[in-house]
């Protein structure tokens, strides 16, 4: 563990994009695998590229993001526009943090991931942004808090990885029958 936190810390921006490059792509392509009911790598060569590209950038949005909202949080906090519990309550503070990051700047990250994916796209799909958005009640702001909980090395690694999680949910929301 000792060498992760040494590298997230000397290196917070490009561990966020290669973390996101590797598992927000993972994630797509495990939601294919149990749509499809079979295991073989969905995207092409420059599908695949592109994907990695995308979560790279949206990591690094991620990443500054975490670190603005806490600062955000802090300032409520301070100027007492949040109860004073929620500073000596790790679960308050984390749940807090999450809602905001999701409510403030989630709905910008779901709009600004969609406009990304269909940038190569001729046909641009803007279908089920509505799903996009709702998962930040139902998966994000629960998986987030759990997240905030965390020391701060360890938030967007696990913010990464829940994008595996959610591309099972998804797949299996939108499995073939």
């Amino acid at each position: 563990m000792y060498w992760y936190i040494t590298i997230v810390q000397t290196h917070p921006i490009l561990t966020a994009l290669i973390q996101f490059a590797i598992l927000g792509t993972l994630g797509e392509a495990v939601s294919k695998w149990v749509i499809n009911k079979k295991i073989n790598w969905p995207f092409d060569l420059r599908q695949t590229i592109w994907k990695m590209i995308v979560w790279s950038i949206l990591g690094v949005a991620i990443k500054y993001a975490f670190t603005g909202m806490s600062g955000f949080m802090d300032a409520l906090l301070q100027h007492q526009l949040l109860p004073q519990s929620f500073y000596s309550s790790t679960f308050l503070y984390a749940f807090s943090k999450s809602v905001a990051t999701n409510l403030q700047f989630g709905f910008f990250l779901v709009l600004f991931h969609r406009f990304l994916d269909n940038l190569p796209l001729k046909e641009k799909n803007w279908n089920n942004l509505d799903k996009g958005i709702l998962s930040m009640l139902w998966f994000w702001i629960p998986a987030h808090t759990i997240t905030f909980i965390l020391p701060t090395d360890f938030q967007v690694g696990l913010a990464a990885l829940w994008s595996v999680v959610l591309g099972i949910i998804l797949g299996f929301f939108n499995r073939k029958r």
